[in-house]
């Protein structure tokens, strides 16, 4: 059985905001709450290769994986796998981002599942990614609805 999650939220920001900081891979860790660090490893065009370090659990342990992550502005669609998989036979992401009349949807997908050998199995990880995506998704809104109205910029509106 393999995992999969969708979560989504509203951004009450201009889209190229929205697209720019949420794609600032470099900014990781002041935009999200679980990451401590980021490394480009590579870049060919749209595509970027990192390592993403997460800060310590609550038993003391810090996990870290290199990933992949493709952008298309003209599609507005992010599309991400792990290098690195870790406790995951395959980990892929995607990321959908839409006008509406209240701001900006940002969509995350991500299809996965965990190897027979893993502390967890696909149930617990759907569980805990469907959890932890609300709580980043909300941090990443505030964030940029902050960072929208200090720069006087108008809320998003559909065309």
């Amino acid at each position: 059985m393999a995992g999969h999650t969708e979560n989504e939220i509203v951004i009450d920001a201009p889209l190229d905001l929205v697209w720019e900081m949420t794609n600032d891979i470099e900014n990781w860790p002041r935009l999200f709450s679980e990451y401590a660090s980021v490394e480009i490893l590579s870049r060919d065009g749209d595509t970027t290769t990192f390592r993403l370090t997460m800060h310590p659990d609550e038993n003391g342990t810090v996990w870290s994986w290199v990933s992949q992550r493709t952008a298309d502005r003209d599609t507005l669609t992010v599309r991400a796998h792990r290098v690195e998989t870790g406790p995951f036979q395959y980990m892929d992401i995607r990321w959908e981002y839409a006008q509406t009349p209240e701001g900006v949807r940002m969509r995350w997908t991500q299809d996965f599942a965990m190897k027979p050998d893993a502390p967890v199995d696909d149930t617990w990880m759907t569980r805990n990614i469907n959890r932890n995506s609300r709580v980043q998704m909300a941090l990443i809104r505030d964030r940029i609805e902050q960072r929208a109205r200090r720069a006087g910029e108008p809320a998003a509106m559909a065309d």
